[in-house]
């Protein structure tokens, strides 16, 4: 084939929507690149890519652009805590408090609740929609006589955390006690059952006194006994866990303390941590508000390059304050959201 020369330096192609065709044959093929063939670019069949002769040899040509950045997702998903229970008014009698929501976690090795270990990192893709549910808090028994009612799940892509369980009021067992952590126990009712690397169970109320009273479960350690004459005795319920996928480390998902007599009597209740158990306490706790279950969360920690939109309910907010990742925390509604 004869050599065609162009003394300009230019090739003006721009009346064509063709593309350039240049050499091309196999490795085997390859002129030998030295002095006189430097910057000569061919297309090697053998390898399917374009090669230019530089003065270390033939050399591919690699495409220029941007990466895809893998769409790698972690999350915490708390569910609801269950009810505190009631016990008679201005008494000393026992009262069971409500369970946390159930608490499943993949970031960094951290656990999950009830002794879990850390799951695995979602990967997922963009333009696909996942649900997303907030877990709300149950409600505490307004008297003695009524029942608790436990948190309700959080969910995200199949990933369900259960509701806390409810606790036991004095003269009525909850028949919601277990969940994600069980609810409380108190003479006579007891402790119900938290859920598999979710939460541990209530406090068992085994005395054979009225003044014995059980907390709740929580992600972190059971519910332990405790004595309703001590009016300030709102720490036995379970521990909750820490996470740290916010970038800084939050306590969530305690379990409800029980105490009966003076406390919520015009005293305030402590407020509750995330996900928590709603505090056991006697009737005159103006009703069942005081003894409700605090409501759960689902939080995603995900690549900066990438945008959630949401549909629905869902309530959330973002933080880009860890480096490289977007911290979105969803605390209300229910819905779907999209990556893109």
């Amino acid at each position: 084939m004869a050599l065609t020369k162009v003394s300009t330096g230019v090739v003006d192609m721009s009346a064509s929507t063709g593309g350039l065709v240049i050499a091309k044959g196999t490795t085997a093929q390859q002129p030998t690149c030295d002095a006189s063939t430097l910057g000569s670019i061919r297309e090697n069949t053998t390898e399917n890519k374009v090669e230019v002769c530089t003065s270390t040899g033939w050399q591919f040509l690699e495409e220029a652009g941007p990466t895809a950045v893998p769409l790698i997702v972690d999350y915490l998903v708390i569910a609801g805590g269950g009810g505190g229970g009631a016990a008679a008014y201005n008494s000393h009698s026992t009262v069971g408090g409500g369970g946390a929501g159930g608490y499943r976690n993949s970031y960094d090795s951290e656990t999950s609740g009830g002794g879990g270990s850390s799951e695995t990192s979602l990967t997922l893709a963009s333009n696909t929609t996942y649900d997303v549910t907030v877990g709300e808090g149950g409600d505490g028994a307004a008297y003695q006589y009524n029942q608790t009612q436990p948190g309700t799940d959080s969910v995200f892509d199949g990933i369900t955390s259960i509701g806390g369980g409810g606790g036991a009021s004095r003269n009525t067992d909850s028949v919601n006690k277990n969940g994600g952590s069980g609810g409380g126990g108190c003479y006579g009712r007891s402790a119900g059952s938290g859920t598999a690397n979710q939460g541990y169970n209530g406090g068992w109320s085994g005395g054979s006194t009225l003044y014995v009273v059980g907390g709740g479960g929580g992600a972190g350690s059971l519910g332990v006994q405790g004595d309703s004459r001590n009016s300030t005795s709102l720490t036995c319920g379970g521990n909750g866990l820490s996470s740290a996928i916010t970038g800084s480390s939050v306590v969530r998902a305690e379990g409800g303390g029980a105490s009966t007599f003076g406390v919520g009597n015009g005293t305030a209740f402590p407020a509750l941590k995330v996900g928590s158990g709603g505090y056991g306490g006697n009737e005159i706790s103006t009703g069942a508000t005081l003894r409700r279950g605090s409501d759960g969360v689902v939080i995603l920690r995900y690549p900066e390059n990438y945008t959630v939109t949401k549909s629905g309910s869902l309530i959330s907010s973002v933080s880009t304050s860890v480096l490289g990742y977007k911290i979105e925390t969803f605390t209300s509604g229910t819905g779907t959201i999209t990556f893109a």
